[in-house]
C-alpha cells in the first residue's frame, strides 16, 4: 500500500490515538480490533501503547503481525517518542495509539502525548447502563482542552439499535459520531491482579479479535483517519548508540512466569552489540552455560511457584551461573524467583533459589505503583514499578530509585555478588550506558 507520503523533511502517516473517559471502557480490545480490521484490509499497522504495560501490547501485537512500543514522555521521552513514531510512519500505512486510564489521566497524560505530536484522538465510551448522559461525557472529553485535536467518539458496549440511536441524538452537533460496537462478550479480554491475562494464556484470542474486528468494521473507523506529519530525521536517533554490549550473549527467561519485556529493550541490547538467546525455567530449560549474562524479567512466578520449585535443571543452571561469578540481572517477578522463598495470597510458602537473601509474601492489594527513576554514575535511568508483593531482605541497597514527580524514595537496587536485582521495571534505551554496567557489573 501507499500510504505514505514523504517529503525530504517529514513522514506523513494517519493516525489515531484510542482513548477513553477511564479504564475498563474496552480501549485494548477496540484498538485490537481496529488492528485486525486494518491488517485483514492489507495496510500494515503500527500499535503503540502510553505508559508502562506489558500486558496489552502483547495482545496488540497478535493484532497487528508487529512488535509493540511503549510511548510516554517521561519515561520514554518526548525525543525517543519522536522516533519511535517517524520510525513507524516510514514503515506503516497506519498508526494506531492506544491511550492509558482515562484522557486527561496523569502527569504526562494521554492528552499530552496526543497534543505533543498531534494525533487525532477517538473516544470510546462505556455507554451500557447511560444514555443522554453519554452526550455530556463526549462534550467534556471533546472541549477539556484546546490543543487536543479530538477525531469523535465510539460508544462501545451498547445493548441495542434503540440505545445507540439515543446516544446518537444526545451528541452535540460538532462531535463526530464514529459508530457504536454492542456488548458482546464473546469478544471481551479476561483479567486478573496485574491486567489482562497474557496473550499466550487466552486460547481463543485470535477468534475474539476477529469478531472485535468485524464489530468495527460497522463504523467509521473502518475509515483511515487523517494524516500526521513526523520529522523524517527523528527516525534516525534510533540507529546509533555506541557497541558497548559488543560480543556479549545475554540469556533471557521467557515464557508465561517471566514475560513482563519490552520490545524496546531487547532491541537495545541486540543495537549495543549484544546475542540475546532466550530459555524457559517453567519448562525446566537450562539457562546456556556460554552466556555471559542472564536475564529474569517481571512477570507471575506467584501463580507458577510450586513449578519453578520443581524444575531442578533451569535451577541449577541458574545457582551455577551465580557461582560462577557471572552477571544475572532481575527484575520484579524475576528478583522473587531468586530469592530463599515466596509466600502466596493464600499463605503457602514455596522456596525459591536461594540466591538473593530474603522472602517475598503476595498481598492482595498494590504494595507499589508509579514512575520511578534510578540515578547512578551514567546518569538517570527510567522506569516503573507495579507489584502486589512485599520482599523483607538482610541485605541494604546499592541504590534508590527516585519517584518521578515527587522525588520521594522509591525502589530499591540490591547488589549480591553479581546478582543486580529490583523491583523496578527499567526502560533500557533511557540510558544505554547505565544497561551495559548493569550486564558488564561494573559501577553504576
Amino acid at each position: 500500500m501507499a500510504a505514505i507520503a514523504a517529503t525530504a523533511a517529514a513522514l506523513a502517516c494517519p493516525a489515531l490515538f484510542i482513548s477513553a473517559p477511564a479504564s475498563g471502557q474496552g480501549k485494548t480490545t477496540l484498538t485490537a480490533g481496529l488492528a485486525r480490521l486494518h491488517r485483514r484490509m492489507g495496510r500494515r499497522v503500527r500499535v503503540f501503547k502510553t505508559g508502562p504495560d506489558f500486558l496489552d501490547p502483547m495482545i496488540l501485537e497478535r493484532a497487528s503481525g508487529a512488535p509493540v512500543m511503549s510511548l510516554d514522555l517521561w519515561m520514554v521521552g518526548e525525543a525517543g517518542c519522536r522516533a519511535l513514531l517517524a520510525q513507524a510512519a516510514a514503515q506503516a500505512d497506519l498508526i494506531l495509539i492506544e491511550g492509558v486510564m482515562g484522557l486527561f489521566d496523569g502527569t504526562p497524560s494521554s492528552a499530552d502525548l496526543a497534543a505533543k505530536f498531534g494525533v487525532p484522538v477517538a473516544a470510546a465510551i462505556g455507554a451500557n447502563s447511560m444514555a443522554q448522559t453519554f452526550g455530556a461525557i463526549a462534550f467534556g472529553l471533546a472541549r477539556y482542552r484546546a490543543d487536543v485535536p479530538f477525531h469523535g467518539v465510539l460508544a462501545n458496549r451498547v445493548g441495542s439499535p434503540r440505545h445507540a440511536q439515543m446516544l446518537q441524538e444526545g451528541l452535540p452537533a460538532d462531535i463526530r459520531w464514529l459508530g457504536h460496537v454492542a456488548s458482546d462478550a464473546a469478544f471481551s479480554l479476561p483479567d486478573r491482579h496485574l491486567g489482562l491475562h497474557q496473550a499466550s494464556e487466552i486460547d481463543d484470542l485470535d477468534a475474539r479479535i476477529e469478531r472485535a474486528a468485524d464489530a468495527l468494521a460497522q463504523t467509521a473507523l473502518a475509515q483511515l483517519p487523517p494524516a500526521v506529519e513526523f520529522q523524517a530525521s527523528d527516525a534516525d536517533a534510533l540507529a546509533s548508540v555506541p557497541r558497548l554490549l559488543d560480543g556479549m550473549h545475554i540469556a533471557i527467561a521467557r515464557d508465561a512466569a517471566f514475560s513482563f519485556i519490552y520490545p524496546a529493550n531487547l532491541a537495545l541490547l541486540e543495537a549495543l552489540g549484544a546475542r540475546v538467546s532466550f530459555f524457559s525455567p517453567l519448562a525446566d530449560e537450562p539457562a546456556p552455560t556460554a552466556a555471559h549474562a542472564i536475564y529474569l524479567p517481571g512477570g507471575y512466578p506467584e501463580l507458577h511457584a510450586a513449578t519453578l520449585a520443581r524444575n531442578t535443571r533451569s535451577a541449577g543452571s541458574l545457582r551455577a551461573h551465580a557461582i560462577a561469578g557471572r552477571s544475572l540481572v532481575a527484575e520484579c517477578g524475576g528478583m522473587l524467583y531468586l530469592l530463599d522463598a515466596l509466600t502466596g495470597v493464600e499463605g503457602t510458602r514455596t522456596p525459591m533459589l536461594g540466591l538473593l537473601p530474603g522472602e517475598a509474601v503476595m498481598q492482595k492489594r498494590f504494595a507499589a505503583l508509579g514512575m520511578q527513576r534510578l540515578d547512578g554514575t551514567h546518569g538517570m535511568l527510567t522506569g516503573h514499578t507495579f507489584h502486589y508483593s512485599r520482599m523483607s531482605t538482610p541485605l541494604a541497597p546499592a541504590l534508590r530509585a527516585r519517584h518521578a514527580q515527587t522525588g520521594a524514595d522509591g525502589e530499591p537496587l540490591y547488589r549480591h555478588g553479581s546478582i543486580v536485582a529490583t523491583y523496578m521495571h527499567a526502560y533500557w534505551p533511557s540510558n544505554p550506558a547505565f544497561t551495559a554496567a548493569l550486564f558488564h557489573g561494573t559501577a553504576f
